[in-house]
């Protein structure tokens, strides 16, 4: 059985090469602050790619997506084993769009830490008064560039966006620029509003998009899972505090308190993560996760 090439390892994916199409296998790594932490999360790889695969059957009426199938039956063999079941999607090939597309529907995080300094999130004024984790008036779109790992994204104006684009796709930077800020606007309203009503409060979230091979924006990588986006409890929501999460909060709390953990978690901080994970896709999809 020849092994299909290894194209790209990520902080938590690794993408492989199957000729006019990709695999994309999602690991149990989980990262936090721009690094790979040392534990394992388990089944968080298939909590995603399952969480992925909900959304973008959700929103293929609003943008079309890259997803093929998540049945190993129909990739090459050496993903037909359990190690991949439920951690494993096949996709259409993109030339992926070199930004990242954040919304935040509330205020939060660097977001807010910025808006108390100067009444702006990522250059963006916002009304005066707001408190922190409070609902905007409107989700407002701040995207930015992709880091290398272990850089940091920089946040960049619409504007710059454009330019971005149009250096890597000349002659269709504003088309594309202008496209992939509707669409994340869209996607998040349509999506945050249907979370609403399963009791998950969607913060914040970013997507990234790319050309098929028609030349058509399609959205690719993954889609509102915990490690993409803020999911807060409707129930005791409270706007004037920080929120208790769903995603990697409990994580990212332990390595602030624990300076010195050099990236390694206690078994407990894990165990409540994946539950974390498991409980928004029990409230958000109706069904418990399985692979």
């Amino acid at each position: 059985m020849e092994k299909l090439k290894l194209l790209y390892e990520g902080k938590v994916r690794e993408v492989y090469d199957n000729g006019d199409s990709l695999i994309i296998a999602a690991t149990d790594r989980i990262s936090a602050f721009d690094h790979i932490l040392k534990n394992k999360v388990t089944d968080k790889g298939a909590i995603l790619t399952q969480m992925s695969k909900f959304w973008f059957n959700l929103t293929e009426d609003v943008i079309a997506n890259h997803m093929i199938t998540t049945d190993v039956k129909e990739m090459p063999e050496q993903f037909q084993n359990e190690d991949y079941v439920g951690r494993t999607m096949k996709v259409k090939k993109l030339t992926m769009l070199p930004v990242e597309c954040i919304v935040r529907g509330y205020i939060t995080g660097s977001g807010w830490s910025s808006y108390k300094e100067n009444g702006t999130v990522c250059g963006i004024k916002l009304p005066e008064g707001l408190k922190e984790s409070e609902k905007l008036p409107e989700p407002i779109y701040t995207p930015s560039t992709k880091a290398e790992i272990g850089d940091h994204d920089e946040n960049i104006s619409f504007e710059k966006s454009i330019e971005v684009i149009e250096k890597a796709f000349p002659g269709h930077g504003e088309e594309y620029a202008t496209k992939i800020k509707d669409a994340t606007i869209a996607i998040y309203k349509k999506c945050a509003e249907y979370a609403l009503t399963k009791g998950i409060i969607i913060a914040d979230t970013k997507f990234e998009f790319g050309l098929d091979s028609e030349g058509n924006v399609v959205i690719g990588d993954e889609m509102l899972t915990p490690d993409s986006s803020r999911f807060w409890p409707l129930e005791g929501y409270e706007a004037g505090k920080s929120q208790p999460s769903f995603d990697k909060q409990f994580v990212r709390d332990w390595l602030k308190a624990n300076p010195d953990s050099d990236y390694l978690l206690p078994e407990d901080v894990i165990t409540k993560t994946v539950d974390k994970y498991k409980e928004a896709y029990l409230m958000l999809t109706g069904e418990e996760f399985s692979k």
